[in-house]
């Protein structure tokens, strides 16, 4: 069967943070079948380095601006010509050198998945801890609690069935498309695949991502007291977390191995 992985990255005005995460992808011990670089940069420093730094043959990248995060995240998915898709947007990486082994020979052995994701590490509470679960869509109301979209492996052809990323969603848009793909078969893969770079979108603007999670969910599911009640949940943790109280008490958490909890 098939294996070939399509990377995608997007970024803005952030040489730096690109280097690092296409260092993680040049250190694969299977190397992608192609690295797509969406560059929607309002200057050209990314596109001088790209054009004048040797880079692999699998590397290919358009520099032009776009409309938005989904606008870049379709850019790439429309470009890509392999059989898997994942978002490794700037600034994240691969958390070491055998995660795209791992990710093909989990798709060789389990043909009939058209998905899946696995663990990831990100920085919460100024700690770094690992979390991931296996997704059930009975949870989906918990929006994309334990699951990054980074971490995700996608068979291309779900976008053929699903559609792209929804442009007039401007945070949520990976959120609204693991909705549609909730009921194919995934497989999760118990082991830390990519680190989530701190102060992502998501995380800078949280509230408004709850919010645009809420909408999204509703437009599938309709209302929901488990939603109402989760998202209160979350603000409340969220607030606690940034106290100096919270703070303490998520050490306490992790210093018993209960983050994933």
């Amino acid at each position: 069967m098939n294996t070939r992985i399509s990377v995608i990255t997007i970024c803005f005005n952030n040489l730096e943070e690109l280097k690092v995460t296409c260092a993680s992808v040049d250190m694969q011990t299977t190397p992608p079948y192609e690295h797509w670089i969406i560059d929607g940069s309002s200057n050209n420093e990314i596109r001088d380095y790209l054009q004048h730094t040797p880079q692999p043959a699998y590397r290919k990248w358009l520099c032009e601006r776009d409309r938005g995060i989904a606008d870049a995240f379709n850019k790439g998915v429309l470009r890509a010509t392999g059989d898997i898709v994942n978002m490794l947007n700037s600034a994240d990486y691969y958390i070491n050198e055998h995660i795209l082994a791992i990710v093909t020979k989990a798709f060789e052995q389990n043909p009939d998945i058209r998905w899946l994701h696995g663990k990831y590490q990100l920085l919460r509470g100024n700690i770094w801890v690992t979390i991931g679960k296996p997704f059930e869509a009975s949870k989906l109301y918990r929006g994309m609690r334990s699951l990054a979209h980074q971490s995700m492996f996608v068979r291309k052809d779900l976008h053929d069935q699903y559609g792209l990323y929804k442009e007039n969603i401007s945070i949520a848009m990976d959120y609204d498309f693991v909705c549609r793909i909730a009921a194919e078969p995934m497989l999760f893969v118990p082991e830390p695949l990519i680190v989530f770079a701190p102060d992502g979108t998501s995380q800078q603007n949280y509230m408004e991502s709850l919010k645009q999670n809420k909408q999204v969910y509703k437009s599938y599911f309709g209302s929901s007291l488990r939603l109402d009640a989760w998202q209160i949940r979350l603000k409340l943790l969220h607030y606690l977390l940034h106290s100096p109280v919270g703070h303490q008490l998520y050490k306490l958490k992790v210093a018993l191995k209960m983050e994933n909890v």
